[in-house]
């Protein structure tokens, strides 16, 4: 069974109790950025149009648990939804309102858009000299680029991740995850946390930016680094089935008689011994990279005779790096995923099971818990304006005039 069934969602750790943040944000990055946020103790207050942001309307594999996205599921815990149309003079005041005790604003439309809005850095720093300004675009908030559309899948493509992904008898292959999309809300949670603390040094605050094409280039660290300082091989990606263009023999992916096995580090002479391979032992530790191909397609012919399970014992035995290629399904019964409590099982807004995934950090040894399941559209829309000193009449007059939209307060 999935942790979290019965868990009161209350019993959390507030690491950030007393900061309020304040999302703009739409797609992915930009959303789970925040939730890391809310995930630590923040105030997270999510600003959406009246029509609902883009990750509510829009769903992964088309797929919606009742009427709610699974991208709003997979990024809008642990906040509260205010739903107002900012193109509205009414709508915009009180923006403002909401912003002038905010301690972070996070946005990630194109640039120059919060600023036509009249909720630009320069526009708010002036009020509030302590306000963390966060901002996520596709490339940056100048140059050529600037006004590109930033999404993960193009942003793979012009990094280079793509061109280095797959086998080299094969097309250049993206990720099958979006990747650069999650590292970049790393980042930017990141980069906000930094931000209050240096805050907390000097009572000021800062404008922070991070961008797509950065992210995707940072997730090559380690490799790109080794081409821009002379490391070159012959083509982009690994030949023979190699899983990367550095890497020596045999690291990959090999097929087995009946699933797949990933082999990592590890001596020809280990290799030998645990495959039973007399002729993998006549290659020296510095064979793995000059004879890489020699070295991995022995492996592969090895690895394909017998079936996955019964290779295991004797990888271990010789100190093989190993792992076999599981698919999701695998993971529900996976014993360190479990042990982990990665998945965690909640009721949905609309008292529907889900399941989501856990904060990946533990502090003095707990995972923060799920305070607020992803909420309907302008769940919070009253209590907040409440808390920024409307009276009912107002929020009711204003809901009516779709200045704001509100729905029953469930959650606070």
């Amino acid at each position: 069974m999935l942790p979290g069934i019965g868990e009161p969602l209350g019993s959390f750790m507030q690491l950030l109790a007393g900061v309020r943040v304040v999302s703009f944000n739409h797609f992915l990055a930009g959303p789970t950025a925040a939730q890391i946020l809310g995930d630590l103790g923040a105030d997270v207050v999510a600003v959406e149009p009246t029509e609902g942001a883009f990750q509510r309307n829009w769903a992964v594999a088309n797929h919606f648990v009742g009427s709610q996205s699974v991208n709003l599921i997979a990024t809008a815990r642990n906040k509260r939804s205010l739903a107002v149309d900012l193109k509205s003079e009414e709508g915009r005041l009180l923006v403002h309102r909401l912003l002038r005790d905010a301690d972070v604003v996070m946005e990630n439309f194109r640039p120059g858009t919060m600023t036509r809005l009249g909720l630009g850095y320069d526009q708010l720093k002036a009020a509030n000299p302590r306000l963390i300004y966060a901002v996520a675009t596709g490339f940056g908030s100048d140059g050529p680029y600037r006004d590109r559309p930033g999404q993960d899948l193009l942003l793979q493509a012009m990094s280079g991740l793509v061109a280095r992904t797959g086998r080299a008898d094969g097309p250049p292959t993206a990720v099958g995850a979006v990747i650069v999309d999650h590292h970049a809300a790393a980042l930017y949670a990141m980069s906000i946390l930094a931000a209050l603390f240096a805050r907390e040094r000097t009572g000021v605050g800062q404008l922070v930016e991070v961008n797509l094409m950065q992210a995707a280039l940072d997730l090559q660290g380690e490799s790109l680094t080794a081409w821009l300082n002379g490391a070159r091989t012959a083509g982009s990606r690994g030949p023979a089935g190699i899983a990367s263009w550095f890497s020596p023999g045999p690291y990959g992916i090999h097929a087995t008689a009946d699933g797949y096995l990933a082999i990592s580090m590890a001596t020809p002479r280990s290799l030998a011994d645990a495959l039973e391979c007399p002729e993998l032992a006549r290659f020296s530790e510095a064979d793995s990279f000059g004879k890489r191909e020699e070295i991995t397609r022995l492996v592969s012919r090895q690895l394909a005779m017998r079936p996955t399970q019964a290779w295991l014992p004797a990888l271990e035995r010789h100190k093989v790096w190993h792992a076999v290629v599981q698919d999701y399904e695998d993971l529900l019964a996976d014993p360190q995923v479990c042990h982990l409590g990665a998945f965690v099982a909640a009721e949905s807004a609309e008292g529907i099971p889900i399941t989501l995934l856990a904060h990946p950090a533990r502090y003095d040894g707990e995972t923060p818990k799920v305070r607020l399941v992803p909420q309907p559209l302008g769940a919070q829309t009253r209590a907040i304006m409440t808390e920024l000193g409307y009276a009912p009449s107002e929020i009711e007059a204003l809901i009516a005039r779709g200045v704001v939209r509100g729905a029953p307060d469930k959650a606070a």
